[in-house]
């Protein structure tokens, strides 16, 4: 039996999953998390193997819980379901710890067929992020796009901008100091060469990376 924990901060998102893993008769749905936080109390408290895990939610999210979760108890395997399609959020999840990756456009057999494979102790990837990854680990790896200079944090912070997020409201939500996102802001401005929000989102929207947070 695949136990499974279910991590979204949306219920309607949290039963579909559930209908769709309940599908399969050797998965059980061990837990329901809604945020970062209570992901944590689950990985804490209860013993399961795959966590599916949304890239975004209130309290900790994100690379941060993924490497969190990791520290805790590196046995559980991470499955990121996230809104975003572009590549650079797979690449990201899959060097903090996540095993595999996918849209929530994709098909619940994509799901099941996913879980399986990271829950036997595979990855479940794009051929196209698996070649990032390569590309990225060879010496003298050529330099990407500026966005791939940030910082995780930074990267954080850049798509919470882009979605009309005041550095106040992600001060909250990130659980840090708004001096501390300023500073953030502003370096990441500076690693794309930016100087104002509407160059910021100019350029997120250049490099698809304007889609709805999830």
């Amino acid at each position: 039996m695949i136990r499974i924990v279910l991590a979204d901060d949306h219920a309607i998102v949290r039963e579909g999953l559930k209908r769709i893993v309940g599908d399969a008769k050797d998965f059980t749905v061990a837990g329901e998390a809604a945020d970062g936080n209570q992901v944590m109390q689950i990985v804490r408290e209860l013993d399961f193997d795959v966590l599916v895990l949304d890239l975004s939610m209130p309290g900790r999210s994100g690379m941060e819980l993924i490497k969190l979760v990791k520290a805790e108890k590196p046995k559980i395997r991470i499955l990121v379901l996230s809104m975003h399609q572009e590549m650079q959020y797979a690449v990201r999840a899959i060097k903090s710890g996540a095993s595999g990756y996918l849209t929530k456009e994709s098909a619940p057999a994509q799901l099941e067929q996913a879980i399986r494979k990271i829950a036997g102790g595979g990855a479940y990837i794009s051929a196209e992020v698996a070649e990032q990854l390569a590309l990225g680990a060879m010496p003298g790896a050529a330099q990407g796009l500026p966005h791939e200079t940030l910082s995780d944090r930074e990267f954080e912070v850049f798509r919470l901008l882009v979605s009309g997020a005041a550095v106040s409201d992600i001060a909250a939500k990130l659980n840090l100091s708004v001096k501390t996102v300023s500073t953030h802001k502003s370096n990441l401005m500076q690693k794309l060469g930016l100087q104002n929000q509407t160059e910021l989102v100019r350029y997120a929207l250049k490099h698809g990376l304007a889609d709805p947070l999830g």
